[in-house]
């Protein structure tokens, strides 16, 4: 018998990534359920339940996330760890261009994105671009001799991705090849500017204490109050109150 049937669980191991969700669903953002949903649509329900409980016990041991490409390492029944590799299109210069273009010519999109949000409505306008942001098709090995697909390995390393996800949106950019520092200084030089005509100080001088009135700043006249409307709002004692207010009605008066 071949010494993978041998094994009736995977080797415990320590320092491994763990979920933080260990109950329910993984996932706690849009673009993160998003991701998982597309997996739990296509993938075999069972062999992603045992991803989970991989992903909650800590057997991922690393996930490294590259431009079109996830390597990780996942520790199995075997003594040797599992290499899992997950590749999916990488946007060429042409695409990346058109997305940067289309967010830019989106304000709301624009400042939420340079705020570190993913706006929900993102997805719509890379679907009227004719581009993917989530991935429909994964290609993913992994080196067990489990013949499902994806094994357990995968989709531990699935949604441990996925909730790599909730902690930074970005990454779902830069696995398509477009890091946060790339995308954001490229949408921060596309901003447009204001801008503001310099008069020099000495030319404003003249009128710089004037309240002159114009047509964007009327005249201001003062509004006459009550000699005593202090009094009102902050009563004093009542042995102030009849010194007081002469003096008030006085200076008014003046």
């Amino acid at each position: 018998m071949p010494d993978w049937f041998q094994a009736t669980g995977p080797i415990r191991v320590e320092g491994g990534l763990r979920a933080r969700t260990q109950r329910g669903t993984i996932g706690s953002t849009w673009w993160s359920r998003r991701f998982i949903d597309i997996l739990e649509r296509v993938c075999d329900k069972g062999r992603l339940s045992r991803g989970r409980a991989y992903a909650r016990q800590g057997q991922v041991l690393s996930i490294d996330l590259s431009p079109g490409e996830v390597r990780a390492a996942v520790q199995g029944s075997r003594r040797e760890p599992y290499a899992v590799v997950i590749r999916i299109e990488a946007y060429d210069e042409r695409r990346r261009a058109v997305i940067e273009e289309s967010i830019a010519g989106q304000a709301v999109h624009r400042a939420k994105l340079l705020a570190g949000e993913m706006p929900p409505e993102i997805e719509e306008l890379f679907a009227a671009l004719g581009i993917d942001l989530f991935p429909r098709d994964l290609d993913m090995d992994c080196t067990c001799p489990d013949w499902g697909f994806p094994c357990k390995h995968l989709s531990a390393v699935l949604y441990l991705l996925a909730e790599s996800f909730d902690d930074d949106p970005f990454l779902v950019l830069a696995w398509r090849g477009r890091t946060r520092e790339q995308l954001l200084g490229s949408l921060a030089e596309d901003a447009p500017r204001l801008e503001v005509r310099d008069v020099p100080f000495a030319d404003r001088l003249a009128d710089f204490y004037a309240p002159g009135a114009t047509a964007h700043r009327p005249e201001r006249r003062p509004v006459a109050a009550a000699p005593d409307l202090l009094l009102r709002v902050f009563p004093p004692p009542a042995d102030l109150a009849r010194t007081l207010t002469p003096a008030y009605q006085r200076l008014a008066g003046s």
